[in-house]
């Protein structure tokens, strides 16, 4: 695995590091240095060779991530960087996401200079403006859903594509369907959405699907590039069957157990439920830190688990080691 250095001018690095591990889970070969203003540039050198070790040394793969291009903490990196120039690489201008895309990229990278380069678009496409009329028009205009289907230009005079069009084996593709009280949000459209892959976002409920307001920052808060969409379960089920969808990989996103269990009823086919977050309120007992249950929770999760075949597991992002919900479940009731 491709370690992670990131360094700043104060605080900054360590402070974005915990916000990483906040969203993205506990990394292993991952530290922040800090360039405090009592400290000199040797002291600086001092804390980034230190650094090195504890991601895995001088021989492995590092990404530096700093803040200022000719500042102090990049230019230390920079020396140590030409030592070492075939597995060491530095990108600065860091930010949240680009930090987050580098968390992402080194699961599937195998040297620091492939992480570098596949970080920088994200970096630069995580700064977005509102109003969105102060966006330059050439960026504006390039967020157009390129990664639609070439097949769904075939549509229709109304923008649809008509009945009966039948794409890939016509049959939607579920690469997720998690239960998350938050929805879209960043350990869902940076974390999971980079483990599954999908090519399509849908939240699935009755009441966001009434709701303008949370409709449309749910659709803001798609990754770059990806489409997310708020449906009711009854166009779930519809979806379901509809051979347009043949071509979609969707992760799915439910409110409450309530709406998994609605779909299920309506003839949905889902593989397995990842529970991953049920906020707690009065009434709900904590099954583990992230999902808190009530009675009613209890008693759908039963009738799921007995009426269809499929796994329900605890499990709140991908670094997360998974748990079984029906063992929670029985535990929590011998308690």
């Amino acid at each position: 695995m491709v370690g992670i250095i990131l360094a700043s001018h104060g605080n900054f690095a360590s402070g974005i590091k915990q916000s990483g591990e906040m969203i993205f889970g506990d990394q292993k070969q991952f530290t922040a240095v800090t360039f405090q203003p009592s400290e000199g540039p040797e002291d600086l050198r001092k804390h980034l060779e230190e650094a090195i070790d504890i991601v895995g040394g001088p021989d492995s793969e590092i990404l530096f991530l700093v803040d200022l291009w000719g500042g102090s903490p990049f230019n230390q990196a920079n020396i140590l960087f030409e030592e070492h120039p075939e597995n060491f690489a530095i990108v600065a201008g860091l930010n949240l996401p680009m930090l987050l895309e580098a968390l992402g990229q080194r699961m599937m990278a195998e040297t620091a200079h492939d992480v570098a380069k596949a970080i920088l678009t994200q970096g630069r496409d995580g700064v977005k403006v509102r109003p969105e009329d102060l966006e330059p028009k050439e960026e504006a205009a390039s967020d157009s859903g390129a990664h639609d289907d070439a097949a769904q230009q075939k549509v229709a005079k109304d923008g649809r594509l008509p009945e009966g069009t039948v794409l890939g084996d016509g049959k939607i593709k579920y690469a997720l369907a998690r239960i998350d009280t938050r929805l879209l949000h960043g350990q869902v459209s940076t974390n999971w959405a980079k483990y599954v892959n999908p090519n399509r976002i849908i939240v699935v409920s009755d009441s966001v699907s009434k709701d303008k307001m949370r409709k449309t920052l749910i659709q803001q808060a798609a990754p770059a590039g990806m489409h997310a969409n708020v449906i009711p379960v009854k166009k779930l089920a519809e979806i379901d069957k509809d051979p347009r969808f043949g071509s979609t990989k969707a992760l799915l996103l439910f409110e409450t157990p309530q709406d998994v269990l609605e779909a299920l009823e309506a003839g949905v086919k889902l593989p397995a439920i990842n529970v991953g977050s049920m906020a707690h309120s009065q009434g709900k007992t904590m099954l583990t830190n992230a999902v808190s249950i009530d009675d009613q929770d209890v008693k759908d999760f039963h009738t799921m688990m007995d009426d269809y075949d499929m796994d329900f597991y605890v499990q709140k992002v991908p670094a997360d080691k998974s748990q079984d919900l029906k063992k929670l479940l029985d535990e929590e009731a011998k308690a």
